[in-house]
């Protein structure tokens, strides 16, 4: 099974691929998707690298603290996304 991870911090160049080829050097990356603005396209400075269960533990030891592109980064697993309120109509 999969294990997610957030990684936060990227820098605005940082694109999928960019952040596959860094945690494979950690093991098995099953994705990995930069987080985009949905009007401009641009990066939103985090992303979830989907890794086996043995390599996440081994990815989050690798990266996190450490510089990718320029930036330092945080990286732990994810947690599940809260529900959120009704939006406000205005």
């Amino acid at each position: 099974m999969a294990k997610k991870l957030y990684v936060g911090g990227l820098a605005w160049a940082t694109n999928d691929d960019g952040l596959r080829t860094a945690f494979a050097q950690a093991g098995t990356v099953t994705s990995a998707t930069v987080m985009t603005d949905r009007m401009t396209g641009k990066s939103r400075g985090f992303g979830f690298v989907e890794m086996e269960d043995a390599d996440a533990q081994k990815g989050i030891e690798m990266w996190d603290g450490k510089e990718l592109d320029g930036r330092r980064i945080r990286v732990n697993e994810a947690r599940p996304r809260e529900e959120r309120g009704p939006r406000r109509e205005f």
